[in-house]
């Protein structure tokens, strides 16, 4: 009888949350959207299948993964979709509250353990709030101890959710873990115009995609010259001088700029400048 394999599922915990990697039985009746129990920190939670099973794969095989225990019963399935729609309704009952007390807040989330001993209220503010009287209203209204989190732009629109420029899901809520510091430098290396809105993410701050190919807009850049240094150019069978006006960083090239006035498109090749060996022509084939 062959040995049972290990597979991964995709599991989240609530609803805003991304799935996290669990391992399963060979379980051919698990599917994305069935809730199952699972291991936690501090014992077991219900979750849903968010991403189909996977075989384990081979480069994962030493890191320690949480199990699927079963699937949910009708009635943990129950209780687990009736706290998030109190969940849900406590955002709204929140975002009521808090523009009752004049507060300029947005209301993220609203996170109701189990127990219901303790409400966490996520929400994001561009200056500081004084929610001490709301804080007394939401303890009076979910009659439990509140936990107020402010989160930033980023981590609120990661809860949000919602459709990038590319026309595919937001890439924080669809697999980024954390967020990475996303600088000017980055959009100037990849001659971005950094006046243009849409260097901007749905946060409002600079997107989180103008990393993915930073560190290749940044080694091809190393290895051209800069604008105004002054070079060498092999052009129609001489070598001419001139200055560098600009570069062309995915082709490998530069526009050199002659005493004439003309201008031309060199490849980086053929471009000899400060710091580098003069070109030596090429002797001619025999």
């Amino acid at each position: 009888m062959d040995a049972a394999v290990d597979v991964l599922v995709g599991v989240r915990l609530r609803e805003p949350l991304q799935a996290d990697d669990y391992l399963a039985a060979e379980d051919p009746a698990l599917h994305v959207g069935d809730l199952v129990v699972v291991e936690t920190a501090t014992g077991t939670a219900i979750g849903e299948v968010r991403r189909p099973r996977r075989e384990l794969p081979e480069f994962k095989r030493d890191r320690a993964f949480r199990r699927v225990l079963r699937g949910a019963t009708e009635a943990e399935a129950r209780e687990w979709r009736e706290r998030r729609r109190r969940e849900e309704r406590a955002i709204g009952v929140t975002q009521r509250l808090a523009r009752g007390r004049g507060l300029r807040m947005k209301v993220v989330d609203v996170e109701m353990p189990a127990d219901v001993r303790r409400v966490t209220v996520y929400f994001n503010a561009e200056e500081r709030v004084d929610f001490r009287e709301l804080v007394r209203d939401l303890a009076r209204e979910f009659r439990s101890r509140i936990e107020m989190r402010q989160i930033g732009a980023r981590d609120t629109t990661k809860v949000m959710d919602g459709i990038g420029p590319c026309g595919r899901q937001l890439c924080c809520t669809a697999h980024l873990r954390r967020f990475e510091p996303i600088s000017v430098k980055m959009a100037k290396a990849q001659d971005m115009p950094l006046t243009d809105n849409r260097l901007l993410g749905n946060c409002g701050r600079l997107k989180c995609c103008l990393l993915y190919e930073f560190s290749t807009y940044d080694e091809l850049r190393s290895r051209l010259p800069r604008v105004n240094a002054p070079c060498q150019a092999q052009c129609g069978g001489g070598c001419m001088a001139g200055k560098v006006r600009s570069l062309r960083v995915l082709k490998q090239s530069v526009v050199v700029g002659f005493p004439d006035g003309t201008e031309a498109e060199v490849p980086i090749e053929l471009v000899t400048w400060e710091g580098r060996d003069h070109m030596k022509p090429q002797a001619p084939p025999a």
